[in-house]
């Protein structure tokens, strides 16, 4: 029972513990889509992954470039076992004796291109890891930028079901004015409270939906212990008017060869060139130089000697490995127009959604809501008044939500519609010299390193 008793005590200080650091946490400021977008460039922990990436493909360079060491072998043979003298003419000393006594110096000296061809590569390997990561970052922007707006969609159709719920409210009482006046049916008294309860659950749903795109885009801001607590500092209204405003002229304003899994691909066709000449290069044999310094008492006290190897090429030609080298050339030449092809497809379309988003939120802004909204005016004055039936009142209160989230939906479409090539923060070289992540992102972000946002760890 004592037992029993500590256990729970030392259980009950742990969640206490716990519960006080929950409560010591700061909370999350409200943050705009830039701010966003920085901090996840900073933070973001797939991005760091891509990042050790180019530092794994620089250290590849480093040995790409090495020249084989030298070897240095000694040797002393002809030892007496039988312990029989070993002493020569010129005496009994170590270097006297007629032991056979060779230090030999090999050094492998490779011809035809090979290291070159590997330099080559690894170059290409930089490239391409670098691509990479750029094009990790221009995923993680787009992919910032659609969570961002998630959020505001989700808390917008949340708050038009609330306020619908509640307009259905007011008209429930007047409903039960009406039952008592005998103008209604108590089924048609019910009905209003039944489809504002289901409203209500709507925007329940909606807020829960919120909360897991809070949740998703402070695990892209590399937050950890992620709360659903993340607080957006813009509107959809806004984010669609400076859209509307900046977007159109960037469109489709980078050339196509600077998208990041394009450079990607080319790259790794410039690397498999180089691999295939690696290989071609490995037929021809490379040369074994020797240099040799042979002590034998008293007959050849000292003999210097000179020599070169090389396998000889008749059975093993490298032909499966040029084939293979040659197949994965082709293969990356496939990808590399594959990936442009894709590319310029996803332009495109992205392009026809950047009208076609910007033209339905200019109809619903200009036309369907103000309309849908004066409809549903007039038809809760019919009700109220006696003029309409309560399935007009239900059916202009369900279309009038219907335009209103898909109004709020349109919005941000001009957003997460753009053509964007790669993000406008990117300036090649990506990596200037002992420069990491974190202190590119603080460079770029003036709020971020005066610490006017601070974001828990």
């Amino acid at each position: 029972m004592v037992v029993r008793a500590l256990l729970r005590a030392a259980l009950c200080l742990d969640f206490g513990i716990v519960a006080a650091v929950e409560a010591d946490r700061p909370a999350m400021p409200a943050v705009t889509l830039a701010e966003a977008r920085s901090i996840a460039f900073a933070k973001n922990w797939d991005l760091l992954a891509a990042r050790a990436d180019v530092d794994i493909a620089t250290a590849q360079k480093l040995v790409a470039g090495e020249i084989p060491n030298p070897v240095l072998a000694l040797s002393v043979t002809k030892v007496p076992a039988d312990n029989s003298p070993s002493a020569t003419s010129l005496g009994n000393g170590l270097f006297h004796r007629s032991y056979d006594t060779i230090a030999a110096f090999n050094q492998l000296v490779e011809i035809g291109g090979k290291r070159s061809a590997r330099k080559a590569s690894a170059v290409a390997g930089i490239d391409g890891a670098k691509a990479r990561f750029a094009d990790a970052r221009r995923q993680l922007d787009l992919a910032v930028a659609r969570v961002y707006v998630a959020v505001l969609l989700a808390d917008e159709q949340a708050r038009v079901l609330r306020a619908s719920a509640g307009s259905l409210r007011q008209e429930a009482g007047i409903a039960e004015t009406r039952l008592k006046a005998g103008d209604i049916s108590r089924a048609d008294r019910d009905q209003i409270a039944i489809t504002a309860d289901r409203i209500e659950l709507d925007a329940g749903r909606a807020e829960a939906e919120a909360r897991t795109a809070r949740l998703q885009i402070e695990v892209l801001l590399g937050i950890a212990g992620a709360r659903g607590e993340f607080s957006p500092a813009e509107s959809l209204v806004q984010l669609a008017d400076r859209s509307a405003t900046t977007d159109r002229a960037d469109a489709g304003s980078r050339p196509l060869a600077d998208r990041p899994d394009v450079v990607a691909a080319r790259a790794g066709v410039a690397k498999a060139e180089a691999d295939l000449r690696l290989q071609r290069a490995q037929r021809i044999p490379d040369p074994t130089f020797l240099v040799q310094y042979e002590r034998e008492p008293p007959d050849k006290t000292d003999s210097v000697g000179l020599g070169v190897s090389f396998p000889l090429p008749l059975w093993n030609r490298n032909r499966g490995n040029i084939a293979a080298a040659s197949a994965t050339r082709d293969q990356a030449a496939l990808r590399a127009r594959q990936a442009e092809a894709i590319a310029a497809a996803e332009v495109s379309a992205a392009n026809l959604g950047l009208a076609t988003a910007s033209e339905r939120r200019a109809r619903y802004a200009g036309q369907i809501v103000p309309g849908s909204a004066a409809i549903t005016t007039a038809m809760r004055y019919a009700y109220q008044k006696g003029g309409a039936s309560l399935l007009d009142l239900l059916t202009a209160e369900r279309n009038d939500n219907d335009v209103r989230l898909a109004a709020a939906a349109a919005a941000p479409m001009w957003r997460t519609q753009r053509p964007r090539s790669r993000p406008r923060s990117v300036r090649y070289p990506l990596f200037p010299p002992h420069r990491n992540a974190h202190e590119t992102s603080r460079s770029r972000t003036p709020r971020l390193r005066a610490g006017l946002l601070r974001l828990p760890p």
